[in-house]
Order: C-alpha cells, then structure tokens, then sequence
C-alpha cells in the first residue's frame, strides 16, 4: 500500500502545453485498492481526447497505477497574459468538470488568472 501511495505522489497533477489551444482530459488516477487523485493532462498533439487518455493511461500503467477518464474539454493558455481559460467539452468521454480542473490549474499557476465556462467547443 505505501509503494501504491508513493507511486501515486509521483504523478504530476497538471500537465499541459506551454502555451495555444488545445484538447484536455481530466483523469482519475488509483493506486491499486488505494486512494486516488484527478489530474489534467493537455496538449496539442493531441488530435482527440482519446488520444491524451491512452498514452496518459499507459504512462500509469507503466507504475502499477489505473485511471479512468471522467471527461474533457479544451484549454487556451495564454502566457503572455497569464492566463488560462477552461472551456468545451469531448464528444467521447463528455464535459470534464471544469471547475476540479481550474482549481487544479490554479494550484500550479498561482500567479495567472484562470477562468471556465461550459460554454464553447
């Protein structure tokens, strides 16, 4: 269980882009009959959704953790700004909850200003 946990406290919660818009997830990651967290993972790579949750899935599974996606969305980081703005939804997996993703950004963006609607594609 405390290798689970450690394996688990390794996992980045935000990783996106640097900057564009592009596609996200938010993924739940469990550690194996052990807690689990939501990150955000989002890129421009990325044609689909679907796309950043298997090579995020597999990542995971490469250390004995599991995931699921609860949903999708897009992310237009402006750093010039500071800012990030959450919106849209994914035809696949539905609308991510936005507002578990902005505070997730916020913890890792602490000085931009990062705002969401459910509004947009």
């Amino acid at each position: 269980m405390a290798a689970a946990a450690a394996a688990l406290s390794r996992v980045a919660d935000v990783e996106i882009d640097g900057s564009g818009v592009f596609k996200y997830v938010l993924v739940r990651v469990r550690a194996a009959g052990g807690p689990g967290k939501d990150v955000v993972r989002g890129h421009g790579w990325a044609e689909y959704h679907a796309d950043l949750y298997e090579r995020t899935a597999q990542e995971l599974a490469q250390q004995g953790l599991g995931c699921e996606c609860l949903g999708g969305g897009r992310l237009s980081h402006r750093p010039e700004e500071r800012k990030i703005h959450v919106y849209g939804y994914s035809v696949g997996f539905g609308r991510a909850d936005h507002s578990v993703t902005t505070e997730k950004l916020k913890a890792e963006y602490p000085d931009y200003e990062i705002t969401w609607a459910d509004e947009g594609y």
